[in-house]
């Protein structure tokens, strides 16, 4: 984090986005940079001193937030996040309309098979909304991945995948969402939320799966705020603090343990006599000081406006309701496939996973992989492994229908 004395300089050493807790655009903006991984300082102009007169000076006068100051010196108000992803570089356009196959989701599995396929000679491109790697980008560190003994840390996990999918020709387009896919024949048109459309005779969903939300009173309203959903992105918030932890598989206690970096105190609540975590995660919580396991509890409620100012959890053990204080909640309570963009046209499991057939989807020439789909193992390198697997599909059925 930044010292305080850089929070007011028109040429900062880090992103400065000077916004509000209840301003939805600032939250827009600060999702964005979550998402693709990008560090920034956040200043709450209503708690800093001198806050809403330093932005009022640069805005002529107005109040207008977010207001984002860049190391070079530039400054963008009320940014859009297309806006955002030019002053950051990023592509957001493909060069051609026609592409061999194009693939949605650019984490493990749909990098692999983007590497894979080009070094077969095929065009692909690749379709990204958010960070490159998926969630392995925002994981701490890997250290159950083949071939990385001393671990490696997520993003560069994420980094060396996608430089090594452009090193065979991969294209990729990032802080793109696609809106629709639509079948024309035996192609497939890919329309994005910009406007843009392209086609292609295959497709690849390896769109991922989201963190499920706890859909609690309260939630709602503080994510973004005091609800989060990656402790790599919003951890560094919460040093010196008190935050709680919501899930007792690996996720949660992976994740609890990165947020003792920072915070003072880390809970986490289970909602069940024992955790799911695996024995070595149980071990070094266990090990650690400022940490606490709340077995048999159940989160209810979350109060407060525009700020946590308390969590309402059920004690099944005694039965019986608290009030506890904390200043961060952080929630890994299992996943929620992405599948919009074919879950009234496709079949689907009972959770909503893809469901395939040789990695096909059951619309013929639309594959699924990774962890929107259903079986995946939800293991960055069971996604790869998906990954390769589903281009050799791919590249066959190119070939039997003259692609």
């Amino acid at each position: 984090m930044t010292e305080k004395s850089d929070i007011f300089n028109l040429k900062p050493s880090t992103i400065t986005v000077y916004s509000t807790v209840w301003c939805p655009d600032c939250k827009r903006a600060k999702k964005f940079f979550g998402e693709h991984r990008v560090q920034y300082v956040s200043v709450d102009i209503e708690e800093e001193t001198g806050g809403v007169s330093f932005v009022e000076n640069i805005n002529n006068g107005m109040r207008i937030i977010p207001t984002i100051i860049f190391p070079d010196g530039d400054v963008l108000v009320e940014p859009s996040n297309a806006q955002l992803a030019e002053k950051l570089g990023l592509q957001t356009n493909a060069k051609l309309e026609f592409y061999d196959v194009i693939i949605i989701g650019g984490g493990p599995a749909g990098l692999t098979a983007a590497l894979y396929l080009a070094r077969e000679g095929l065009e692909t491109l690749v379709i990204e909304k958010a960070g490159l790697g998926g969630q392995t980008g925002i994981t701490q560190t890997l250290d159950n991945f083949p071939g990385f003994d001393e671990g490696i840390p997520g993003a560069e996990f994420a980094d060396r995948l996608s430089r090594q999918a452009r090193k065979f020709g991969v294209e990729i387009l990032q802080a793109q969402k696609v809106s629709e896919i639509e079948q024309d024949g035996q192609y497939h048109i890919i329309h994005t939320s910009s406007g843009k459309h392209y086609h292609s005779k295959a497709v690849l969903l390896a769109s991922g799966a989201r963190y499920r939300r706890m859909d609690i009173p309260g939630e709602d309203e503080l994510i973004g705020i005091n609800v989060h959903f990656c402790a790599t992105c919003d951890g560094a918030f919460y040093k010196g603090k008190k935050v709680l932890v919501v899930g007792g598989g690996n996720s949660g206690f992976e994740e609890g343990l990165f947020l003792t970096k920072f915070a003072s105190q880390v809970d986490i609540i289970v909602n069940s006599q024992e955790p799911k975590a695996s024995k070595i995660l149980q071990e070094k919580v266990a090990e650690k000081e400022t940490m606490h396991v709340l077995l048999n509890h159940n989160i209810k409620e979350l109060r407060g406006r525009n700020k946590l100012e308390s969590v309402i959890v059920e004690d099944k053990n005694l039965n019986e309701e608290k009030l506890l204080d904390y200043d961060g909640v952080f929630v890994f309570i299992g996943l929620t496939p992405n599948n919009d963009l074919i879950k009234e046209k496709a079949k689907l499991d009972q959770w909503g996973f893809v469901k395939t057939e040789h990695m096909m989807t059951s619309i013929p020439g639309i594959f699924a992989a990774g962890d929107v789909r259903s079986g995946a193992t939800k293991q960055a390198a069971a996604a790869a492994g998906e990954g390769a697997s589903v281009a050799l599909e791919i590249r066959e059925y190119l070939k039997s229908i003259g692609g």
